[in-house]
């Protein structure tokens, strides 16, 4: 049976910041995405939320061009280093990185342009309070695009989660993995609920999808960006003696499904938002 207990990754580790891309596969299509509905204009102030290593904070810059200022603004210390010294070593002098959260944004009323956020939303604290904080920055009519991936994200993988759940006479934990999806992965309603409450209105929402392929239920298992992001909140679920029995299962099912089928598919479904202050 292969491993399934993730190592203990330190995020704050020099070496393994340096290793990652500021566009990691993952944050392509939906950055590709973004980047096609951004207002492209001369002379924007632009606030970057979540960047982490650089991206698209360098890439919105450039676009840009020399004349726009974009400021990228995250709370991990080593990827907002690691953004600096590529900000610092590519030359691109329109843009700056600083560490903070998007829920105390530390500028004042009405400073920028543009917004926009590449899978950096669904991550915060407090969502509601975020876009409360995104509002009262942004200059009226200004634009605040992001995206974010929905509930029905690798819903190929939930469903032998759950159903190795009940197998084991876990049920109730079903739950859990529904409470966990949500924290993470709000429905759109909701969402638009809560940037209406903040004095932001929806113009359009771009609906997209892309599959994860893999040889195997152990490749995906042990691919970094899985043991990485997703691997232990997984766990924390499950009962910490029955973790490893229970996610040996889950990968052997999973192994079958890429034997019977040819290879393993995991969906992932994600919106782009372009939204706008009242």
């Amino acid at each position: 049976m292969a491993q399934t207990q993730p190592p203990a990754y330190d995020l704050e580790n020099p070496s393994l910041v340096s290793a990652m891309d500021e566009c990691p596969l993952w944050s392509a299509p939906f950055g590709l995405k973004l980047l096609e509905i951004l207002r492209m204009q001369k002379k924007m102030t632009v606030l970057d939320i979540g960047p982490g290593t650089g991206f698209p904070l360098l890439e919105t810059a450039m676009r840009l061009g020399r004349d726009s200022l974009v400021t990228g603004i995250d709370p991990w210390k080593a990827a907002a280093a690691r953004a600096v010294q590529k900000i610092r070593a590519t030359g691109i002098p329109n843009a700056s990185m600083i560490r903070g959260f998007a829920e105390h944004l530390p500028f004042k009323a009405n400073r920028f342009d543009l917004i926009l956020s590449n899978n950096g939303i669904n991550n915060v604290l407090d969502m509601a309070e975020t876009f409360k904080e995104c509002s009262r920055v942004l200059k009226p009519g200004g634009q605040f695009a992001w995206t974010m991936n929905l509930e029905g994200t690798m819903s190929e993988f939930y469903d032998v989660f759950k159903e190795t759940l009940f197998k084991n006479g876990m049920g109730s934990l079903v739950e859990s993995v529904e409470n966990q999806i949500h924290s993470k992965r709000k429905p759109l309603d909701e969402v638009a609920d809560l940037l209406s409450e903040s004095g932001m209105r929806i113009n359009r929402i771009v609906r997209d999808s892309f599959v994860l392929r893999y040889a195997s239920g152990s490749a995906m298992m042990g691919h970094f960006m899985i043991r990485q992001a997703f691997l232990d909140p997984w766990r924390s679920i499950v009962p910490e003696g029955r973790r490893d029995s229970v996610f040996g299962q889950i990968e052997n099912t999973l192994n079958d499904m890429a034997e019977k089928n040819g290879e393993l598919r995991m969906t992932v479904p994600f919106a782009v938002l372009d939204c706008t202050t009242e």
